[in-house]
């Protein structure tokens, strides 16, 4: 088949103008048009019903079943206006994706006619089958009972289709005995798990007037875009999301002239759409652009109340994926979808706030404010050290294994990159040194014994995997197709840990006489003194960085299944168990998932790298050596023919070891499958690619059978 050809037909099959045009005019005046708002439900709700329920949204307070057919009918009536026929309880089971069953609206009478209803109970509680998630034992076919419960902290919205709409109620999923078998429950309980810890230290610091604290997120999202025609011939892209063959171009990103580059106008036209149906679904997408890689783009949002921000993830990749199609385009989630350029992340930007508008980890005007903010690092600092393990564990996959250590944030090993500016106040503190730092521009903190602190933490570092940016902490880590909940549940529950147990030293200082600054002061200078090792504002690509995290005793665990492992410590089991976020058997229940979808992950590429290689590639490869040995009496002829039999051996023995290992699978136990996943098929899959990308520059374009990455990433 001839690529050459195709890379014509795939540039011209798309066509603007058949398109609805975005109109710019619209965006602000139908932001969250397609949102039950509070404001909304508000407008719909007697007073007492709206102050019930508001009491549940901003405070926490338990849903009071008496409103739930009042704020049922209201939220069916909105739908309904809005064009929605059906409903459905919206979730995030342990897929990483989200779920959906929809039911209709509509209820036969006794008269034979019809009628629209939604009741109390419908909305509160649905019923799907629970033991075709994946449950990690919790649940099976004979104990298959699982129950969505309606979460009124985060908005219903519509979701919109050709043919009509749908009411999403976001919801959590739990089994009949009730255990979490979904993302959604530990990121609300280990929420409530840091409001409680941090309102138990804001009266030692003056700040009596807050009564609700929560995490904030800022989710920034990467993805490839290919034209779908070349998707669909590519069998590996289709089965595993990424390309498991493919010889590297002439030209990547070597010229580093894509990032921040010109916006393709099909791309261009594509995100606009895009933005257009988050902006309906109230998502703040902020920023748009080229990444590093060709064929890569970004899409960020601002920040929102993390549970609220794990909810439009979802949606952002849900309408990145579905929107390409318009445009003959194919979105790739995927972490590494082509070798030999950047793979892409999703950067977590978090931080935590109160229902006043007060940002914890933001420098303040005042000697005391900055001495808070200094607490607060203080305890981010000290939760990162103590769970180094949980931060790695929270993004761990098989797809996720294939970027870290790339120009990409390297999680194997956990570090904090603070800037030198507010490395240097810290290590001031710990020496007693005070004084200015060595640059312009800081906050004071009233005192000449004490340094000057910055309102900013300076230059950012690329290479960090958890880096302070001014206001908040940047996790680098997590993957580009997860979901956000685990890492940010993980996140949540180290931080109120350890703002918990610095509460208790504060206040053990203070009902010691100490005054608060001074106590706040040593607080500081203590953690700061035990857990510097976490620190480290250098290349974290280095192998110098390697080598000195060994000094520091960091981990370096570079696969997920280094990782996963370590989720049932006891330390672990014990964090979650203390918070409420997670029970021991809901932990172990996880660790299983993760072994299971890793060696199935793994196990679908190490077959489909098999089937290819041999009904597509070593085909190929020998039809072309037939062709090339027919020439008699060319010296380049036989030269070539040589080379082609040579690495067409290659290829044939390379499959054969992989046969083999992928009918061994290496035990019974997940565990044990995936060991040999790592160890045995990947390896030999790599065989595999090396002698067929060897063949794919040898071997003519007209009988080479998939598309090339000159193509793929290149032709928009």
């Amino acid at each position: 088949m001839n690529h050459d050809f195709d890379v014509v037909s795939a540039a011209r099959n798309w066509r603007m103008e058949e398109l609805t045009q975005a109109n710019p005019s619209l965006v602000v005046s139908e932001f969250a048009s397609d949102v039950l708002t509070t404001e909304e439900l508000r407008q719909r709700l007697s007073k007492p019903v709206w102050k019930s329920l508001q009491a549940t949204i901003e405070r926490g307070v338990a849903l009071d079943p008496a409103i739930a057919d009042t704020v049922a009918l209201a939220m069916k009536t909105w739908a309904m206006e809005k064009g929605a026929s059906h409903y459905t309880h919206w979730f995030h089971p342990l897929t990483g994706s989200t779920a959906e069953k929809h039911d209709s609206f509509v209820t036969p009478t006794s008269d034979g006619s019809a009628i629209a209803q939604f009741t109390g109970k419908e909305l509160i509680q649905a019923e799907p089958d629970a033991s075709s998630f994946p449950s990690g034992g919790l649940r099976a076919t004979f104990e298959a009972r699982g129950y969505t419960a309606w979460d009124p902290t985060s908005p219903a919205f519509i979701l919109r289709h050709t043919n009509g709409a749908t009411l999403c109620i976001p919801t959590a999923f739990v089994s009949w005995t009730g255990e979490a078998l979904d993302l959604k429950t530990p990121l609300l309980r280990s929420t409530e798990a840091l409001n409680k810890a941090v309102l138990k230290v804001l009266p030692l610091l003056g700040l009596s007037d807050v009564t609700k604290v929560g995490s904030t997120l800022g989710a920034e999202q990467e993805y490839f875009l290919i034209d779908e025609e070349f998707f669909y011939r590519r069998a590996d892209l289709v089965m595993s999301g990424r390309t498991l063959f493919g010889a590297k171009p002439p030209r990547g990103q070597e010229l580093e002239d894509h990032y921040f580059g010109s916006i393709p106008n099909r791309v261009l036209s594509y995100m606009t759409d895009v933005e257009t149906q988050l902006y309906a679904l109230g998502i703040p997408v902020k920023t748009r652009h080229n990444e590093v890689a060709p064929g890569q783009f970004e899409i960020a949002p601002i920040f929102e109340q993390s549970n609220v921000a794990a909810d439009h993830q979802q949606l952002i990749m849900q309408v990145l994926k579905n929107t390409a199609r318009k445009y003959g385009l194919v979105c790739l989630m995927h972490e590494k979808p082509f070798a030999g350029v950047n793979g892409s992340g999703k950067h977590c930007n978090w931080s935590m706030g109160t229902d006043t508008g007060l940002n914890l980890l933001e420098p303040g005007d005042t000697p005391h404010e900055n001495l808070q903010f200094l607490f607060f690092c203080a305890a981010v600092i000290r939760a990162v050290d103590l769970h180094q393990d949980l931060l790695r564990i929270s993004v761990s996959s098989a797809s996720n294994d294939h970027r870290l250590g790339a120009n990409e944030a390297p999680p194997a090993i956990i570090s904090i990159f603070l800037g030198d500016e507010l490395s240097d106040i810290l290590d001031r503190i710990l020496s007693g040194e005070g004084g200015a730092g060595h640059s312009a521009g800081f906050l004071g903190l009233g005192t000449p014994v004490l340094p000057n602190l910055p309102r900013h933490a300076g230059d950012r570092n690329r290479t960090s995997p958890f880096a302070f940016t001014g206001n908040k902490f940047e996790f680098r880590a997590a993957g580009s197709s997860q979901s956000i909940s685990m890492p940010i549940t993980v996140l949540n529950s180290i931080v109120a840990e350890s703002v918990s147990d610095l509460a208790d030293l504060l206040q053990s200082k203070i009902s010691g006489g100490t005054d608060v600054d001074v106590a706040l002061l040593e607080v500081v200078k203590e953690v700061y003194g035990q857990h510097k090792r976490i620190i480290f504002n250098g290349n974290g690509y280095s192998q110098e960085w390697h080598e000195e995290a060994a000094k520091r005793g960091l981990l370096n665990l570079p696969t997920a299944i280094d990782a996963i492992p370590l989720l049932t410590d006891k330390k672990n089991i014990e964090l979650f168990s203390k918070l409420n976020v997670l029970s021991e058997r809901e932990v172990e229940a996880r660790q299983e998932i993760m072994y299971d979808i890793y060696f199935k992950t793994v196990n679908i590429e190490g077959e489909t790298t098999e089937w290819i290689a041999q009904t597509q590639i070593l085909p190929a490869a020998l039809s072309y050596l037939s062709e090339v040995s027919a020439v008699s009496g060319s010296k380049a002829a036989q030269g070539l023919a040589a080379e082609l039999n040579q690495v067409t051996d290659e290829l044939y023995e390379a499959l054969g070891a992989l046969r083999s290992q992928n009918e061994a699978e290496g035990g019974e136990a997940v565990h044990e499958k995936s060991h040999h996943m790592r160890d045995h098929v990947l390896p030999a899959m790599l065989g595999v690619r090396k002698a067929a990308d060897k063949l794919e520059k040898l071997v003519s374009a007209k009988h080479w059978p998939l598309p090339s990455y000159r193509e793929m990433l290149f032709v928009k």
